[in-house]
């Protein structure tokens, strides 16, 4: 009896973590290039009681073992990178990847992460960053005198600066790519960082390879989808539900096993 009281409380508590991360995928529907995670569970030891194959007689076997499991528990987050819907904003330094790839950023430390928000600002230098100050890199300087920016599908920037009539490339824009993006660590600040799981950065220039094609003006919104979350909330609270219940229940049987004696 004891038994189901620890798999209802693992069941409870990995309910809650659940809960915890469907309400950061629901928090995170406006953020740009957020993308969503999914709660992955696996079932804990098992005491075996009875094996199967083990001989119930001299010419029967047993064909099914008796065993009762110990529970669950939470043991990843698997983030999905599928392709968020596109917003055009007519910003020339909002950027969306139209596809596979990250840009690349380097950090306050000098460390290169990666993310899939586009929404770039210029600095006091000229030089393209993120809202938190990260450089875009290859780092890319738009002179001061530009009147028209743009941005090429295969990432090349050109700018028209004041008095000439030809745009002149000033950068390129390298995407990142990784064999298991799933294996990426979350930073918060909408970038990520290499780890072991993701291997190491592969790069090129967008449309290039298997990279996607960067788009001018647009925005790539966050992958969270409410409806589907919802329903993975309610099912979530039930399964709650249910695990509470298993421990009341419990409860109940063992006070009335000890009311026996009397």
């Amino acid at each position: 009896m004891i038994r189901s009281l620890y798999s209802g409380a693992s069941g409870m508590y990995a309910q809650q973590m659940n809960i915890d991360t469907i309400a950061n995928n629901m928090a995170n529907v406006n953020t740009n290039g957020y993308k969503k995670s999914r709660m992955q569970f696996e079932d804990l030891m098992y005491q075996t009681i009875k094996e199967a194959g083990a001989a119930t007689s001299d010419s029967t076997r047993r064909p099914t073992e008796l065993a009762v499991g110990a529970g669950v528990r939470a043991v990843a987050t698997q983030r999905s990178f599928s392709q968020g819907s596109l917003q055009n904003t007519g910003n020339p330094l909002d950027i969306a990847i139209a596809g596979e790839g990250f840009f690349q950023l380097v950090n306050a430390e000098g460390d290169t992460v990666y993310t899939r928000d586009g929404s770039f600002k210029l600095d006091a230098e000229g030089q393209i960053v993120t809202s938190s100050g990260y450089f875009l890199e290859p780092g890319t300087t738009i002179p001061a005198d530009t009147e028209a920016l743009s941005i090429t599908p295969d990432g090349i920037v050109l700018a028209r600066v004041y008095g000439e009539v030809e745009a002149q490339e000033i950068g390129q824009i390298e995407l990142a790519r990784f064999v298991n993006a799933a294996g990426l660590r979350s930073l918060g600040g909408n970038v990520y960082a290499e780890t072991e799981a993701s291997g190491q950065p592969i790069t090129g220039a967008p449309t290039s390879q298997t990279f996607g094609a960067v788009e001018q003006g647009w925005i790539e919104s966050s992958n969270v989808e409410l409806v589907e979350e919802m329903v993975n909330m309610i099912t979530a609270q039930r399964a709650y539900d249910l695990n509470s219940k298993v421990i009341r229940t419990s409860d109940a049987m063992i006070q009335t096993a000890n009311n026996i004696k009397r």
